[in-house]
């Protein structure tokens, strides 16, 4: 293949809405965290809470309610969290939140994983 018809395959995937391959996961670092900190309290807060407990002011209106991220972390960690907030959950509340550039998503998928530690 050469690069013309790579290039043209992946603008064409794009126009589809096909998902494209994603970069490696950005090296985990307490800056990396805090900005997941600061970009879960803008984002997040409203149905998982400030403590990510799953009880955040938007929370009752939700069926069903949002996850205790504390009580009940996620399997698969960082990798996981990151595919649910580039996807976002059917049936749920949980929307995508792709328009989130992707190094925002790991620093939430990174300070998300670490409220699972709380509970441990």
């Amino acid at each position: 293949m050469t690069a013309r018809s790579a290039l043209s395959l992946l603008a064409g995937a794009a126009l589809l809405g096909a998902p494209l391959a994603r970069a490696a996961a950005p090296e985990k670092t307490p800056a990396l965290v805090e900005k997941g900190k600061a970009s879960f309290s803008r984002n997040c807060v409203a149905c998982h809470g400030p403590r990510g407990e799953g009880d955040g002011p938007a929370a009752k209106a939700l069926k069903p309610r949002p996850r205790n991220l504390v009580a009940e972390p996620a399997a698969g960690g960082a990798p996981a969290i990151f595919q649910v907030l580039s996807s976002g959950v059917k049936g749920t509340g949980m929307i995508a939140y792709k328009h989130l550039p992707e190094e925002e998503r790991w620093a939430l998928a990174y300070f998300v994983e670490g409220l699972g530690g709380a509970a441990r």
